[in-house]
């Protein structure tokens, strides 16, 4: 007998299973991991590079804390006008004159009077109408004011070798109470000054050059 032939069955190609893929995860950055990327960081050695130190930070998650702290800081600041620089510094002298002539009381001399025997104290002799000029008023306002420096014993009037001037001085009576008066607001500023940090204080000092060029541009 021939030999029965086997026919093959057809294998239907069927699809091949589709891969199933997920997108891997990043893990959330907790504190913990902002805060260990940092001490990583503070660790490397002085002698560590740029390079090095950039390194370390990709390999840490996007989204760091610390980063978007950084990324969120607000901008400085704009520097202030000379105008507004002006204002301050007008009221903070206002205000600091003002506190400072409450020691004044205790000279039992008037404001007008005082300021005008500071003048003659320590700005030397001058004639009435100079001392009018350096105080800013009307040589018969001054003449009143002086008048009353003369009947407390704080000013004397002498003429010039010439006999054509007078000069207005100070008595030592005057200059004694005016040398008691600026040592009493002195005290009170030194005090307030030994209230604030030492950088503070070096600042301050550092403001004094300044302060001086403001006045010979005026």
């Amino acid at each position: 007998m021939p030999p029965v032939k086997r026919k093959n069955a057809k294998r239907k190609n069927l699809p091949a299973p589709k891969a199933s893929f997920a997108p891997p995860t990043t893990p959330p950055v907790t504190p913990a991991i902002a805060s260990s990327t940092a001490a990583q960081v503070d660790s490397l050695p002085s002698s560590a590079t740029a390079a090095q130190a950039g390194h370390l930070a990709a390999s840490q998650p996007a989204h760091s804390p610390a980063l978007e702290a950084v990324a969120s800081a607000e901008p400085s600041p704009p520097s202030l006008t000379a105008m507004e620089i002006a204002d301050q510094l007008h009221s903070a002298a206002i205000h600091l004159l003002r506190r400072l002539r409450g020691r004044d009381r205790e000279t039992s001399v008037g404001p007008a009077q005082l300021s005008a025997l500071s003048v003659l104290v320590f700005g030397g002799p001058k004639s009435l109408g100079e001392l009018a000029d350096a105080e800013q008023v009307r040589p018969p306002t001054m003449s009143r004011i002086v008048a009353s420096l003369q009947r407390s014993g704080l000013v004397r009037r002498h003429s010039t070798e010439d006999g054509r001037r007078v000069r207005l001085e100070a008595t030592p009576k005057g200059v004694s109470l005016m040398w008691e008066a600026r040592k009493r607001r002195v005290e009170s500023l030194a005090k307030a000054v030994a209230g604030i940090p030492e950088n503070e204080k070096q600042q301050l000092r550092e403001a004094f050059t300044l302060l001086r060029q403001v006045l010979r541009n005026l």
